[in-house]
């Protein structure tokens, strides 16, 4: 066993991130301890728990495991995970003087929470694409726990090989309309043959990786940004065809329609380089 205790730049609010997180049942929360247990996607799967011990404004965390010989991986990809390298705070100032200064007032320090491996990124939005967002959580529920594995209590997505062997049939008895089904089998082909490389498409630029995941069947610009946003982490997405987001501008703005893509290029303009984060808060504004 290990434990490493870590400290963060404030505002850094863990507990919002939790509450946005235990959304997902597939997430194992305590939110009485404010901890969670993180499944770490390497050859030999593991296990490492985090949990909250500071304040908003002085962020304290405790991160154990039980492997020393992997620890520095893991603190490498929880640091990754939940963006601790990332000052909040400039972000904060950054939006003060905009007209998400009120929403970033009321949600202060929550920070972008990236999935916790490349695949799931990818197959997560392919999943939601068209189904409102419980059905959506269910239906990835099911998937996982039916297709996927558990370590400790811990759910783990299937690899991408467990998923190219799989029939449409069986991911339509879980509801998968046969479309979605065959999307995702599909994927995961490529992934699998190696035709698809997710760690390289963190070398590229935003724009070439939408261009090389919207050549391939299912994904189409919206699933791409969400890749880019929760998968990699990059800072400047907002997912125009977003319904969320569209309906977090018509409220903040009091509009009596959704907004247009001309509307939104407007509102968005003064939010560079931080649109992820735009988007994050306008989600937190209507949840």
């Amino acid at each position: 066993m290990w434990e490493e205790k870590v400290s963060v730049k404030g505002p850094y609010h863990f507990d919002s991130a939790l509450l946005r997180l235990a959304r997902d049942p597939l997430h194992i929360i305590n939110e009485e301890e404010r901890s969670i247990k993180i499944p770490i996607y390497k050859e030999a799967p593991e296990i490492a728990d985090i949990q909250a011990i500071g304040t908003v404004n002085e962020p304290l965390f405790l991160v154990r495991g039980k492997n020393k010989d992997t620890k520095h991986l893991i603190m490498e990809r929880i640091s990754t995970i939940f963006q601790w390298d990332l000052p909040l705070g400039d972000i904060h100032s950054h939006f003060s003087k905009t007209a998400l200064k009120e929403v970033f007032e009321q949600h202060k320090g929550t920070p972008i929470v990236l999935e916790f491996d490349l695949y799931p990124a990818l197959i997560r939005p392919i999943i939601h694409q068209q189904v409102n967002t419980s059905f959506a959580i269910s239906l990835t529920d099911q998937f996982v726990r039916t297709f996927g594995y558990e370590i400790e209590g811990v759910p783990f997505f299937p690899d991408p090989k467990t998923v190219s062997g799989l029939r449409p049939d069986q991911l339509k008895d879980l509801r998968f309309s046969r479309r979605k089904a065959e999307y995702l089998i599909d994927l995961s082909k490529l992934l699998s043959k190696g035709e698809l490389n997710l760690k390289n498409l963190a070398e590229k630029t935003d724009e070439e990786v939408i261009k090389e995941l919207t050549a391939i069947r299912g994904i189409g610009p919206w699933t791409a940004q969400s890749f880019l946003l929760f998968g990699l982490g990059r800072k400047n997405l907002f997912p125009m065809a977003d319904v969320g987001l569209q309906n977090a501008l018509k409220k903040l703005h009091k509009l009596d329609r959704k907004p247009t893509v001309k509307d939104m290029e407007a509102y968005t303009k003064e939010w560079y380089p931080y649109l992820s984060y735009a988007s994050l808060y306008l989600w937190r504004s209507i949840e």
